[in-house]
Formats: C-alpha cells, sequence, structure tokens
C-alpha cells in the first residue's frame, strides 16, 4: 500500500526521497533490492507477512554514546530552545522518516514522544499535547502504532526497579506513568502494550525479599492489564525478556521463565511475548530458540528485530544483517501463520561511527531486505518439504503403538519397562543435521524468481 510521505515546517532529510524497491539489478543504495511491499508469498504480501516497524528511541534519540564515550552524532531536531520544542521537531523528523521509508508502523517509548516534567501532572500534559500531535501526523501518513511502552528503567527513582521496586512510592509513580502510556497507546490505536522490565530484578539477595517482588510485579501487571481493559484496549499485552543487564538477576531472563511467570499469575490469556533477538544471545540462546519456546507456548506476540556481537558481552542492539538467523527465525514465523498483530521491530542503533543523517536510512533499508530476502527462502524451504518431513520421520514412532499410548498420556513407568525389556538395542538414527544445514544453504544461494 503506497502511503504519502510527510514533511513537516522543516524537511530534515532533503538528500532522501521515497525509498522504492528497485531488484536486485540496482546499485541504488537507497532502494529496496528484495522488499516490495505488494509481492505476494504463501498468498500474501510481504507487508503483511513482515510488519516492519521503526523504533522511536534509538533512531531518533540514539546519539551514538556508549558507556566509555558521549555522543557521536548531533541530531538537527534537538537544537530548540527547549525539551518540548525538540520533541515536537523530533515527532516530525520521525514521521518524514517512517513515509519516506515506507514501513507500515513505529513503536515508542513515553519518554521518547515527550520529556519528563518536573511534575507529573506537567509531564502527563506534555504527553496528552504530545499524542494529539502524533495521532495527526498519523493521519497524514497513514503509519500506524504496533506498540507503545512506559520507560520504566532510565530515570534515578527507578534505580531499584519500578514494580519490584522496595519503595512503595515508587511503584506508585511507575503505574502512574504506565497508565499514561496505556492512554496513550489506547488514543493512538496502538495494537500492542509492552512491558520490557529493563529493572526488574536485584543485584544483592543479601538485601532483596524476592518473593515479596515477584508477587508485587504479578500484582502490578495484572493492575495495568484491567486498567487496559476498562478504558478499551483491545489488543495484546506483552513482555520482552532480558537477561541480567542492566540488573544481574532478571526476574524476565528468558522466554521460558516468562512463560512461567505468566502461567503462575495467571496472565498468559492476555500477555504474549515481544522476543528480541540480541536478548536471546544474552540468555546463551539463539534467537531462533527463543522464538520456538513461544510458538509451542502459543504465546509468540511480537519480534525486536536485531542481533548482538558475539565478541561483545552487553546488548549491542545492530540491525540484523545476519542471514541464517533471519531464515530460521522466518521459517518459525511462516509456521506459526504470521506474527499479527504483532511485527519485526527493528530495535536497533546505528554504530558510534556511523554519524550521516543518511546512515539511519542505509541500515534500515538493510535489515528490511535482509528479512524480506529470509521470507523468500523460509517460503522455499517449506515448500520443498524436505526440511518438515525429516522431522516427522524423526519423532514417527510417537505416532503409533505403544510410542502413541505414551504421548497420550496412557503408559506409566512400569509399561516402559516392559516395552523397553522387549527393545534392548535401539537403533542409532542419525539426526542429519548436517544435510538439513546444506539443504538451508542451498536453498539461500538459488536465484529468487516471482
Amino acid at each position: 500500500m503506497s502511503r504519502p510521505v510527510f514533511v513537516g515546517a522543516r524537511e530534515y532529510f532533503p538528500s532522501v526521497k521515497k525509498v522504492e524497491f528497485e531488484g536486485l539489478e540496482s546499485d541504488n543504495p537507497l532502494a529496496f533490492k528484495v522488499y516490495d511491499p505488494s509481492r505476494m508469498v504463501a498468498e500474501r504480501s510481504m507487508e503483511e507477512w513482515l510488519r516492519f516497524a521503526v523504533c522511536y528511541w534509538h533512531t531518533f534519540t540514539g546519539v551514538g554514546s556508549d558507556p566509555f564515550g558521549g555522543a557521536t552524532r548531533e541530531f538537527p531536531w534537538d537544537k530548540g530552545a527547549d525539551a518540548k520544542s525538540n520533541a515536537l521537531q523530533r515527532l516530525d523528523a520521525a514521521f518524514e522518516f517512517f513515509s519516506k521509508l515506507g514501513v507500515p508502523f513505529f513503536c515508542f517509548h513515553d519518554r521518547d514522544l515527550a520529556p519528563e516534567q518536573k511534575t507529573l501532572t506537567q509531564t502527563e500534559a506534555v504527553l496528552h499535547e504530545l499524542v494529539a500531535q502524533t495521532k495527526q501526523r498519523m493521519a497524514e501518513t497513514r503509519v500506524k502504532l504496533l506498540w507503545g511502552t512506559a520507560n520504566l528503567f532510565s530515570h534515578p527513582r527507578y534505580m531499584n526497579g519500578a514494580a519490584t521496586n522496595p519503595d512503595f512510592t515508587v511503584v506508585a509513580h511507575a503505574g502512574a506513568q504506565v497508565k499514561a502510556a496505556l492512554d496513550a497507546t489506547v488514543e493512538l490505536d496502538g495494537v500492542n502494550y509492552v512491558f520490557w522490565g529493563g529493572r526488574e530484578g536485584y543485584t544483592a539477595l543479601l538485601n532483596t525479599n524476592t518473593k515479596l517482588e515477584r508477587e508485587n510485579l504479578g500484582r502490578f501487571l495484572t493492575a495495568a492489564r484491567d486498567y487496559g481493559r476498562s478504558i478499551g484496549f483491545e489488543g495484546t499485552f506483552l513482555i520482552e525478556p532480558k537477561p541480567q543487564e542492566p540488573m544481574k538477576h532478571q526476574y524476565d531472563f528468558d522466554a521460558q521463565t516468562v512463560i512461567g511467570f505468566l502461567r503462575e499469575y495467571g496472565l498468559d490469556s492476555d500477555f504474549k511475548l515481544n522476543i528480541e533477538a540480541n536478548h536471546a544471545t544474552l540468555a546463551g540462546h539463539s534467537f531462533a530458540h527463543e522464538l520456538q519456546i513461544c510458538v509451542d507456548a502459543g504465546l509468540l506476540g511480537s519480534i525486536d528485530a536485531n542481533r548482538g556481537d558475539p565478541q561483545c558481552g552487553w546488548d549491542t542492539d545492530q540491525f540484523p544483517l545476519d542471514m541464517h538467523d533471519c531464515v530460521e527465525a522466518m521459517l518459525i514465523v511462516m509456521s506459526n501463520g504470521g506474527i499479527a498483530p504483532g511485527g519485526l521491530n527493528f530495535d536497533a542503533k546505528l554504530r558510534r561511527e556511523s554519524v550521516d543523517m543518511e546512515d539511519l536510512f542505509l541500515a534500515h533499508i538493510g535489515a528490511v531486505d535482509a528479512f524480506a530476502r529470509a521470507l523468500l527462502v523460509a517460503d522455499r524451504i517449506l515448500s520443498d518439504g524436505r526440511l518438515k518431513q525429516n522431522k516427522a520421520d524423526r519423532y514417527a514412532s510417537f505416532d503409533s503403538g505403544p510410542g502413541k499410548q505414551f504421548a497420550d498420556g496412557e503408559l506409566g513407568l512400569a509399561d516402559l519397562q516392559a516395552f523397553a525389556v522387549v527393545n534392548p538395542h535401539p537403533e542409532h538414527r542419525s539426526g542429519k543435521q548436517e544435510s538439513l544445514e546444506n539443504l538451508m544453504n542451498q536453498m539461500m544461494f538459488m536465484e529468487d524468481k516471482e
């Protein structure tokens, strides 16, 4: 679907026109080589399968700072008279970017959109004003909100967590912030709402009541769910797992931990998971593993598409270009029937050394094309059928006879022992991992055809 390009009072990216699909033969760095939004793949358009979103925070507030140095980028929308005027300029820059890139969605934290003021009342008033401006630009560009969230980790008050903070006053401030962020998400017709518990954990067990903190987190999420439903939010609540960083012991360490938590507190009918590739890496898992665990539980909600650096032990949030990772992810998404109402959000930032405004487009274009290519390869692999058949053959012993009885819960340990006695030597059967990896590479190297 073609969307109009938005340009506010000032054009922030004058060297970039609307990014279009030009195909593999194009040498235009500001064009898509693979991503054609209207191209049909397995009876859906690429746009429908991929549901791309741009993150507001890294893209428009990421100035290149890291733990060892300050900003290396100076954005033109950060040169206003005060924080509020900067926020309004940033909003124009963001919608110019969204519309020129041609993505259907964006995501935001409340503090990306509107800066915190001296009082809670003033902060909420400025957020309300920026939401109204955002709604107007959304109407003009037809760009939608994939999800909203509250930044419950940057302010010093959250140094010991938000919902899990030992001070109830801080918990109350977190609740007020989530309430306002939910109001904003509903006003902007957001289809999801995310909780990233960046500091929901602890550093020292000696001064921590883990039982109370986990119970308070359950109560907090329940209250947020109840409030969201009361104001008409019909979308999905999402939790984004993240291990260790910044807290040493996070209560939302990985997908399996979060799934167990949701089931323990009876939240799994309203909440799903937003999986980030780099967080999977930090948890010692692969991106595909975390996605598959969610699919197995029926709780895959949305995806933050990025990658980490295997030589760095922190959340580097690089743009996703590893084709094996992308293809494995799309195999799972396609086998799941898609990701809607979630999407693929590029929670990624430019490298500290990338200081040109054009670099923002180049990074997103590369990531969009990587996942578009991965979609085509995944469809090719699934259509080929050998991967699926190999997996079915490997577990065929559970399709009939005693194996099926066990799968149906009809056999006990004594039954297993009796079967083992008359079947003393299980046959060694190859897992065919190398063959399947070769098949994946073969499919990746094949020429794309309409």
